[in-house]
């Protein structure tokens, strides 16, 4: 091969790879707005069951004179009000924590931010959630925002692979010798099979036939996503199933440096 013929060798090969990245850029994109879309979803119909919620114990006390009555409605007006709070703050908490330089998060912070935002969805399927939180756990170095989605993706599949319910088991705990915080989430559903289970990842492929009854699920690139940001993180995303039994997914995610 003369050296021309190499110089444009190495030149489609160059271009093949920036195809590739911007493919996978796009990709990453279209999985991240979807996996919005679907957030916007459960937080819109949060806030439709607060806001019901307000209006019915509203005209309940204009209706009612006694003191009773309206101070229980007042009541219920501000435990409502509080949850609505809660929910604006874990979607403006998600919003602000978009920095592309990965920092210091408290991981059992994050993880209760989105159990918190899935809390009525996974009561309405008879999900029960078993936090097992290591109470010395140290932070861990991530983009948060992106952690989050990768974790709110791996609980919806969860739920959607617990059709009649049961426990969901979300644990965190280090792991000193691999100088990782482990995020695991474990469900007792119908499992993958072995032969699946090696294309999981891959763009496009999924095991559902399209989403379910709440709209989410079905695309095909919400693992593959997961995948790619846990690896740009430096860390890995382990998968363990059988069929019949359930299915666990463990991110292992760098150890925060501490700080002087």
């Amino acid at each position: 091969m003369s050296h021309s013929e190499l110089n444009e060798k190495e030149k489609e090969i160059e271009r093949l790879r920036a195809e590739n990245s911007a493919l996978k850029k796009q990709l990453r994109s279209a999985a991240a707005m979807i996996s919005m879309g679907e957030l916007v979803s459960t937080t819109t119909h949060e806030f439709n069951n607060v806001l019901m919620t307000v209006l019915n114990y509203a005209k309940l006390g204009l209706r009612h004179e006694d003191s009773a009555t309206r101070a229980s409605a007042f009541e219920k007006i501000l435990t409502a009000g509080n949850r609505a709070a809660k929910i604006t703050a874990s979607i403006l908490g998600m919003a602000r924590n978009r920095s592309p330089k990965p920092e210091s998060t408290d991981l059992v912070e994050l993880t209760d931010a989105a159990l918190f935002l899935l809390e009525r969805e996974m009561n309405k399927y008879r999900i029960s959630v078993i936090r097992e939180f290591s109470a010395n756990a140290p932070e861990v170095l991530v983009c948060g925002n992106q952690i989050q989605q990768v974790l709110l993706n791996l609980l919806i599949n969860a739920r959607q692979a617990m059709a009649h319910g049961g426990d969901l088991i979300i644990r965190i705990q280090e792991d000193p010798k691999a100088g990782t915080v482990d995020l695991s989430v474990r469900d007792f559903g119908t499992g993958i099979p072995a032969d699946v289970l090696p294309r999981i990842f891959d763009p496009f492929f999924s095991t559902k036939s399209g989403p379910d009854d709440s709209g989410k699920g079905g695309t095909g690139l919400g693992l593959s996503m997961c995948r790619e940001i846990i690896e740009e993180h430096r860390g890995k995303i382990v998968v363990n199933s059988t069929v019949g039994k359930g299915t666990m997914f463990t991110l292992k995610l760098p150890v925060a440096p501490q700080s002087e």
